[in-house]
């Protein structure tokens, strides 16, 4: 997308500090009470755009992950993370003041985090990685505020002014944001030193992407996290933090740690290692469903069988069949041809 010109950015960026200042200027349980009131009011009215888009592709992707489920459960939960969404800005505008050193024990629960712990006070590399649930961006300040030290995938807004300030924001316990301009090099010292690098993994990777089974169907995922696991030896950490309630107070924990010595005996490593997170972030959807970002195009991209008419691969069916947790039900799903949802 194109960088807005400089009257749009400033717009923008003054806008966003206004709605900030104004925001921080009260209790943030108040305002999340509050935003989560006038987001599902929007949502009942018959003109917000912007809502009803969210809503609508939020519905059809619901309606294809939980095929079993009433509409009115399918509306509920497209309705409510659209609310988390609004949610979700609000908290990281108080993160800065409610996390702390002295204050998070209040703040956020660690009891899910025990095997994790030992994985990052380890001298051996660890890729953290998570998904479009919960709070990603507390995941990440939290172990930073914890005292670890982190780096993290993140793609650069259009506006830099507002880049700039979110920036801030995220690196205020230590943590540093690798952007794409320099990522190969950054990412891989990372890992050559024995540190932590962090992906939010659960977006379309078109349609060169390796297929795994997503929510009983097949989505494509990013090959590059496998590759830098399998290149450096790196423990696989997918990690959540979900949201307790209407108040900023979070669950922090693991879906899943994978280690080495559990993709090297495996047919496709690099398969194995992109099916198995992918499933410890379909593990951490169904937790909290409402707090996952439905309205991503995430089955967008489909594979070449399915744009060509032609049946399942051989060797794609192959390393479906080697995934340990695979049963012939949700073989059968991932079979079916889909039509992207637009």
């Amino acid at each position: 997308m194109a960088q807005p010109g400089p009257v749009t950015m400033w717009t923008q960026y003054l806008a966003l500090r206004s709605i900030a200042a104004l925001l921080t200027a009260f209790d943030a349980d108040q305002n999340l009470r509050t935003s989560g009131a006038i987001t599902r009011a929007i949502c009942r009215l018959p003109w917000p755009q912007l809502a009803k888009k969210h809503v609508g592709r939020s519905s059809a992707n619901l309606r294809r992950s939980f095929p079993d489920w009433p509409e009115s459960r399918v509306r509920e939960v497209a309705e409510g993370s659209l609310v988390h969404l609004v949610r979700f800005f609000v908290d990281v505008l108080h993160t800065p003041r409610r996390v702390h050193r002295d204050s998070w024990p209040g703040q956020l629960n660690t009891h899910a985090m025990g095997e994790a712990v030992g994985v990052l006070n380890s001298d051996r590399p660890v890729i953290l990685v998570t998904g479009h649930v919960g709070n990603f961006e507390l995941l990440g300040y939290g172990l930073s505020t914890f005292g670890y030290e982190l780096e993290a995938l993140a793609r650069p807004l259009d506006n830099p002014l507002i880049y700039d300030w979110l920036l801030g924001i995220r690196e205020k316990r230590g943590a540093k944001i690798i952007t794409k301009w320099d990522a190969t090099e950054r990412m891989t010292g990372v890992l050559e030193r024995g540190g932590a690098l962090g992906f939010i993994a659960d977006q379309n990777a078109g349609d060169r992407g390796v297929f795994v089974p997503f929510m009983g169907r097949l989505a494509s995922a990013y090959k590059s996290i496998a590759l830098l696991a399998i290149r450096y030896d790196a423990v696989v950490v997918c990690g959540y933090a979900l949201r307790r309630g209407e108040r900023f107070a979070y669950d922090m924990g693991t879906a899943d740690i994978i280690y080495p010595e559990q993709w090297k005996n495996q047919p496709d490593p690099m398969y194995y290692v992109t099916a198995r997170y992918t499933r410890a972030i379909e593990m951490m959807i169904r937790r909290c469903p409402d707090q996952y970002w439905w309205m991503h195009r995430r089955w967008k991209s489909r594979p070449r069988h399915e744009r060509q008419g032609k049946p399942m691969p051989r060797s794609l069916r192959k390393n479906l069949e080697a995934l340990p947790w695979m049963t012939d039900e949700l073989m059968e799903q991932v079979a079916i041809p889909m039509e992207p949802i637009r």
